[in-house]
């Protein structure tokens, strides 16, 4: 069975129209989790706890969609 692991990240964002991050420097990563109910759950709360902020964002990545064994390696996985 193949594992799906997801990150949950977010941040300051400069414009709240836009998926532009205000310092990368200061994103704050939630964790990586297991499964997407796990990731929605740490997304949730985090999305909650900064509700009054509007230009707080954060997001789901799906990080077994980057990262396939059985498709070939991308030019940039082979600069690692």
């Amino acid at each position: 069975m193949t594992q799906r692991l997801h990150l949950v990240f977010g941040g300051e964002l400069v414009d709240p129209t836009r998926n532009e991050f205000r310092d990368t420097s200061e994103m704050h990563v939630v964790g990586i989790f297991p499964n997407y109910a796990t990731a929605y759950d740490a997304w949730k709360a985090e999305a909650q706890r900064t509700v009054d902020n509007a230009h707080m964002r954060y997001f789901i990545a799906h990080i077994h969609r980057l990262m396939d064994e059985e498709s070939p390696s991308s030019s940039t996985q082979a600069l690692d």
